[in-house]
């Protein structure tokens, strides 16, 4: 995983990356012979690591290993900010940014969420989203910042090579193929045209 650890808030890691925009907070978890406790989510945790949002939806999808979802997003005026973290398992959760005058246009952040260090990845606005399931069972629950609409739903294949994503295939997971949905599949490229998401 690429980044640097910036600060510690409440006890919580805060992490940001060489793209700037997405931050992930990993929670102490304090463990005992019953087994753990933590803090999923502060919204004071959240403000000053600088995630400015008013959360109005959990999203929670069950996958299988070899399973993956993405890359979505949402286009103006329904743009989503999502914080992602996994409840069961393990995921390779990638996050593009596709914000039109960005330095980091078309880079993105891959780090590992799973159910062991809790961690939680903040997807800002104009970034696509997606995930390769690690585990054999992967829960993972997203809180949205804005609720879920159809008529403003977008995607970018996950293997475009415009976004050159190392998704960890043969490596993370024995198949070297991913399971997708028949939409997922039939997602568009960068070459084919991206929605006008706003710098900063």
């Amino acid at each position: 995983m690429s980044g640097t650890r910036f600060e510690t808030l409440r006890g919580v890691t805060v992490t940001r990356f060489d793209v700037p925009g997405p931050v992930l907070l990993t929670p102490p978890v304090h463990r005992d012979a019953r087994g753990y406790f933590l803090e999923r989510w502060r919204d004071d945790v959240c403000a000053a690591a600088g995630i400015e949002a008013r959360f109005v939806q959990d999203n929670l999808s069950r996958s299988r290993r070899g399973v993956l979802r993405g890359l979505h997003f949402q286009r103006q005026p329904h743009q989503q900010g999502k914080l992602v973290s996994v409840v069961r398992g393990r995921v390779l959760d990638v996050a593009v940014d596709l914000r039109r005058g960005s330095p980091t246009f078309l880079r993105h952040v891959r780090v590992v969420l799973d159910d062991e260090a809790h961690a939680q990845l903040w997807v800002p606005p104009g970034f696509a989203h997606g995930f390769l399931a690690l585990g054999e069972v992967n829960d993972v629950l997203y809180k949205v910042d804005a609720h879920h609409a159809p008529e403003a739903e977008g995607g970018l294949r996950w293997d475009d090579p415009d976004l050159d994503i190392d998704w960890g295939l043969g490596e993370l997971v024995p198949e070297t193929s991913p399971v997708l949905s028949p939409k997922d599949a039939a997602l568009p490229t960068v070459a084919d045209g991206l929605p006008d998401f706003p710098y900063p």
